[in-house]
């Protein structure tokens, strides 16, 4: 008897710990989840401006931006003179024997360096030297680098309208993934609704059991759905915070678009395209350049000029004034020109190099205005198809709820069969899904088109 209450307070003893434990993780998670802070309100502005700091291509676009900024300074200052305080100490070994120093600006008796070429035993040399080279190819660098800049500058604005892009398909996924969630939470509730009334109605022997069975059926599948929605918003907005936070467990809501903004006119839309488009800019400083490359190129066949002034001491002693007295401080100054006469016709093949990099930019340039023109005409068509559309989804959603309301109202008297009344459901969740559709498909179109001509 004692081993039988001892067992059985065992027993109570592990399932009062295992409950403990289980209450004790719930609780932990519980607090978990309260203490992870909430993101807020995101509207589409503030969506992409954390992306603008989290996404690497976009950082990478905008540090190559910076570094051809700065390669236009350093092609600038390659433009100026430089200058250089030039310090130097040489030893020769000296010549057997005493004799008059090799420098004639000094009448100290020295020993005579081993090495003619050589001025003294003991020479020091601390000049400042300014040197200053002119040719074509230093003014061509400075247009090229500027070029290169501008060609930066716009890949960084497609960087910077490809992640816009991204953000706005993600945005507004996930808002209509929401929507689509209380589509079907709707349409759950009203599966429901339907099973007790055929059930009440079979209870009253006013239907047969045959309906309750296909209500049920139609409950089954709409809980399914509900699962399946429930599921695309959590990854729709996944996807959103992977952009958006360090995080991306972090809560956030979203701020629901208000009515659809208007739909600009062609004609406006063309001239601001033609004016703002990134892509476009960018093949016309591409085209910039590989034309400047094939003038630097050219240039290899002119002199450069090149100028050189010395100003300082080149002496036996690092003084300013010798034992004699004899001032050692002075300046020289060399013009240099360099001619180029053979090189094997390297100058020549680098100029054919050149101009089929200048060809090949040309055909991309045509390639982007001929592409711009069929997006044009694609993203309006979209956006005015779309737009036109919303008026009409509107109206088959609300037709469906009010035959649905109808049916049920029919079903309910016995005027009509259970499958009416399914059939009716079917249209009211492919019209209200219908809806949703045509929503994010003119925000998404219109979004296009303001990325297009750069209003957004």
């Amino acid at each position: 008897m004692r081993i039988g209450v001892s067992i059985i307070f065992s027993v109570s003893l592990l399932v009062a710990v295992s409950s403990g434990a289980q209450q004790t993780q719930f609780s932990a998670s519980q607090v978990s989840a309260q203490t992870r802070p909430d993101s807020g309100s995101i509207t589409l502005e503030d969506a992409i401006a954390r992306a603008r700091s989290n996404e690497p291509a976009f950082a990478a676009a905008v540090a190559a931006d910076k570094v051809a900024m700065l390669n236009r300074s350093l092609s600038r200052s390659a433009l100026l003179p430089s200058v250089v305080y030039h310090n130097e100490y040489l030893y020769t070994q000296a010549a057997h024997g005493p004799s008059q120093s090799a420098n004639a600006s000094t009448a100290a008796t020295s020993s005579m360096p081993r090495f003619i070429g050589n001025n003294s035993v003991h020479e020091y040399t601390s000049p400042g030297v300014v040197t200053e080279t002119i040719g074509v190819q230093q003014l061509t660098a400075v247009a090229q680098a500027s070029a290169m800049a501008s060609v930066a500058s716009a890949e960084m604005e497609i960087a910077r309208r490809g992640l816009v892009v991204t953000v706005v398909g993600l945005y507004y996924g996930a808002l209509a993934a929401d929507h689509k969630m209380a589509v079907a939470q709707r349409a759950f509730d009203e599966a429901n609704s339907f099973t007790e009334l055929t059930k009440h109605r079979e209870d009253a022997r006013e239907a047969a059991h045959a309906d309750v069975v296909n209500a049920q059926l139609q409950q089954q599948q709409r809980a399914r759905e509900l699962a399946d929605a429930k599921l695309q918003s959590d990854k729709a907005r996944l996807d959103l915070a992977v952009l958006l936070f360090p995080d991306p467990h972090s809560p956030y809501k979203l701020v629901d678009f208000a009515s659809p903004a208007p739909l600009a006119t062609r004609e406006e839309l063309e001239s601001v395209a033609a004016q703002n488009n990134a892509e476009l800019k960018s093949a016309l400083a591409s085209m910039h350049a590989a034309s400047l490359d094939v003038t630097a190129a050219r240039a290899a066949y002119l002199p450069d000029l090149g100028l050189n002034f010395n100003y300082g001491i080149d002496a036996p002693e690092f003084a300013v004034h010798g034992p004699n007295g004899i001032r050692n401080l002075g300046y020289s100054a060399t013009a240099t020109v360099d001619i180029p006469v053979w090189d094997w016709f390297a100058t020549h093949d680098r100029i054919k190099q050149k101009t089929a990099m200048r060809e090949s930019a040309k055909a991309m340039l045509t390639a982007t205005q001929r592409r711009l023109i069929a997006q044009l005409d694609e993203f309006y068509a979209e956006a005015s198809v779309s737009r036109d559309q919303l008026q009409s989804l509107d109206q088959s959603a609300a037709t469906a709820r009010e035959s649905l309301r109808l049916v049920r109202l029919r079903y309910s008297a016995g005027e009509c069969t259970v499958l009416e009344v399914v059939d009716a459901q079917n249209s009211l969740v492919a019209g209200e899904s219908a809806r949703e559709d045509g929503i994010l498909r003119y925000q998404t179109a219109l979004a296009n088109l303001q990325i297009l001509t750069g209003t957004m």
